[in-house]
């Protein structure tokens, strides 16, 4: 590492992080003009609100705004070099233009591993808390009961002949009522059939405990019923698959994201297309902080006409573009029958070769 590298290192990160500071700060107060209501009514105090909301809320958008903000970031303070002749004076010192990219490949590597370990464990911990605080206090006040602690009419694959039906379930006692299970054969006909007036998980057995249940076990004509007042089931699923909205595959750290997907894929659900694409995200998103990194490098490191103006014009086109083609995959792998995986790295695999591209048209 030559002077030129840690310079060039320095104003990559200081950049970076001022601008993610300041438009944090930005978003933080839009926030809390939104939901004021929310806080008032929850009747929390400040220092709960804090801890309880935002110290998840800023790191959530910290990890969404990451990528873009390297991209707009090592855009500026290049064009900023370009514009003072630095990058001209790098270049004719004899410095090859593979070498002047030297650092900004490690400052883009660098911050593509922060932001896959943040995205592995500490973004689905503060996904966590701040869905907590949206199940509990923003979410019952526009009437959306389904996601908040008590569910009702829940119904899913249990495995590819089983189907589970639940009436009502409370996630904090893990208590339900009035559960079925329908079991059927190769031949797609009735062969089992359970109904629950009442069932709660044990902690310490790991197991479903039912009462007063009815269960018919069908051959043909015939048929035989059993009544029982209590009973222990091992059924498959646990109050974790029970609690199913529209945050759980994002509070999950990627190994228990692994051991939900493999348990959904084994029961044939419908939404393992939409819990894998959020597996591969978090591998592609921090992929391309390098990616971007290296063409906001190679974009901004001509002088033009314009200066950074017009750095940061085709900064944002390019950003706006990212975030549309990534959007655009989600939706036709989760509504559609497109892979997962290509829904996650196809953005990344098309700005990857936008990156070559520029860089075999960059001045040498």
């Amino acid at each position: 590492m030559k002077k030129i590298d840690w310079y060039i290192l320095k104003k990559y990160l200081s950049t970076f992080l001022f601008a993610l500071f300041l438009f944090t700060v930005v978003i933080v107060v839009v926030d809390i003009s939104e939901h004021t209501d929310d806080f008032v009514k929850s009747g929390l105090s400040t220092s709960r609100i804090i801890t309880d909301y935002y110290f998840g809320f800023i790191p959530r958008i910290v990890a969404m705004l990451f990528p873009l903000f390297i991209f707009l970031s090592v855009i500026f303070f290049t064009s900023k070099m370009a514009g003072r002749s630095e990058v001209v004076a790098i270049l004719s010192s004899g410095v090859s233009f593979n070498r002047y990219l030297r650092p900004f490949m490690i400052g883009g590597i660098i911050m593509s591993l922060i932001l896959w370990i943040g995205y592995q464990y500490v973004v689905p911990n503060a996904n966590r808390k701040w869905a907590d605080f949206q199940k509990n206090y923003v979410d019952i006040n526009i009437g959306e009961h389904q996601s908040g602690n008590y569910k009702q009419n829940l119904y899913f694959r249990l495995d590819p002949h089983s189907w589970v039906g639940i009436k009502g379930y409370d996630t904090i006692s893990r208590t339900g009522n009035n559960l079925f299970v329908q079991r059927f054969d190769d031949s797609n006909r009735l062969i089992y059939n359970l109904r629950v007036v009442s069932f709660n998980w044990d902690t310490a057995q790991k197991e479903w405990k039912v009462r007063h249940l009815q269960e018919r076990y069908i051959d043909g004509l015939s048929e035989r019923v059993v009544f029982s007042k209590e009973k222990w089931e091992p059924f498959s699923f646990s109050p974790l698959d029970l609690r199913r909205d529209d945050y759980l595959k994002d509070e999950m750290t990627t190994p228990e994201l692994n051991r939900f997907i493999k348990k959904e894929k084994a029961r044939g659900s419908e939404i393992v297309g939409g819990l894998l694409v959020e597996r591969y995200n978090r591998d592609a998103i921090p992929a391309s902080v390098f990616i971007l990194t290296m063409i906001g490098a190679v974009l901004a490191s001509r002088k033009v006409r314009g200066g950074s103006g017009i750095h940061l014009a085709i900064g944002v086109v390019v950003s706006v573009s990212y975030v549309l083609l990534s959007r655009l995959t989600l939706v036709f792998a989760t509504q559609g029958n497109f892979p997962p995986f290509l829904a996650a790295w196809t953005p990344n695999i098309l700005f990857g070769f936008l990156a070559w591209y520029f860089y075999k048209l960059a001045p040498k």
